[in-house]
């Protein structure tokens, strides 16, 4: 069976199934169905290998709150019984794993009974409150903006909305399409800072024999060089397993690759310490032609009176800081960033109640 992309997959399900199911038993319900959220496939990033894991016919479809208690199981209900059993091949039912817990296979077509869709039935203000825990966009405060996760903020942006009679996951989709542009600015900042803490230590390790510290603390920096590519390309940045594929398809990459993978395979901490530097001249010329802030000379420099060649990223952390005009946004703890910026725990990026409590300390830190 030829692979098929999930997003294409998804359109399948809902113009052959779901849209005739609906307009046959639910004629003039207003909805909306695509699909987004969590899985490779909504990020275009699925292969054949995706397909034995939480994969295959998915949709969802956005019910307005009102309609949504009368509407939701009746509309599962016809799904399980009237869906046919496989699209393009691909099986409609799926099952739980017996190995790996909270996994879902595909079953072989027409061998369960009703069928196990994955179909779901919802509103948009409750997709909303589950994906980023948050009740309305009137909720996108500074400090809110600053504690959504870039994953879930991709999810919710990225995929498929392919009919929207409603208007609200689409109002969504481009409130939340990227942030405003001093919290950009603000993020942007505290990114350079991150690398101006760190830069001067990839020759400090090697100056000192400490081989295996200088290569980590330059994995560290050519981590954050990529990321703020992303945040100059203002896109989200996937989770670890996609974080290097995304990249690719930057266009920022190919003029960083060189300088990128002169770091990694270096031999010695000077031309580690090179590749940095010249990764970040490409990002620094990229920020000055786009005009974020005040021009900041782009050339590296000794680090005071040692032999470290570093750009001292926190010049242009200090220049964006200082283009930001909204006074929420400036009396935010400056170089703090948004909550991957400095948490990479999978667990803690997936507790809301964390996010909410970072969120009151931020109002509390300048309150």
């Amino acid at each position: 069976m030829t692979f098929m992309p999930g997003l294409a997959l998804s359109q399948m399900l809902y113009e052959t199934a779901v849209e005739p199911l609906l307009a046959h038993h639910a004629a003039g319900l207003p909805y909306a169905a695509g699909l987004i959220g969590a899985g490779s496939e909504v990020l275009g990033f699925d292969t054949e290998r995706s397909t034995d894991h939480d994969w295959g016919p998915r949709l969802i479809l956005f019910l307005a709150p009102a309609d949504l208690p009368l509407w939701q199981t009746r509309l599962q209900d016809h799904f399980r019984h009237e869906l046919p059993p496989s699209i393009a091949g691909y099986s409609t039912s799926f099952a739980a794993s017996t190995e790996e817990a909270g996994i879902a296979h595909l079953v072989n077509p027409g061998t369960v009974e009703p069928i196990e869709h994955r179909v779901i039935v919802t509103s948009a203000e409750h997709w909303l409150t589950d994906q980023l825990g948050i009740a309305s966009l009137d909720d996108l405060t500074p400090a809110t903006w600053l504690t959504l996760g870039e994953q879930r903020l991709l999810e919710t942006t990225d995929g498929r909305i392919f009919r929207d009679d409603l208007g609200t996951i689409t109002a969504i989709r481009q409130a939340l399409a990227w942030y405003p542009d001093d919290i950009w600015r603000y993020r942007l900042a505290a990114q350079w800072k991150r690398l101006d803490q760190l830069e001067p230590f990839v020759g400090r390790c090697g100056e000192v024999g400490d081989d295996l510290g200088s290569q980590l603390v330059t994995m560290t920096l050519v981590r954050d060089v990529m990321k703020l590519a992303f945040l100059l390309e203002r896109r989200y940045v996937p989770y670890p397993k996609w974080f290097g594929t995304g990249f690719t398809r930057l266009e920022l990459a190919p003029a960083l690759q060189p300088h990128l993978d002169a770091a990694r395979f270096a031999g010695s901490w000077q031309e580690r310490e090179g590749g940095i530097y010249r990764a970040q001249r490409v990002l620094a010329r990229r920020q000055n032609e786009m005009a974020l802030s005040e021009w900041v000379d782009p050339s590296a420099r000794s680090f005071f009176s040692r032999p470290f060649q570093v750009m001292f990223g926190g010049r242009f952390a200090n220049a964006l800081l200082a283009s930001i005009t909204d006074p929420a946004v400036r009396d935010l703890p400056p170089y703090l960033g948004g909550i991957d910026q400095y948490i990479d725990s999978t667990d803690a990026m997936n507790a809301t109640s964390l996010h909410h409590a970072i969120r009151r300390w931020i109002g509390d830190s300048h309150g």
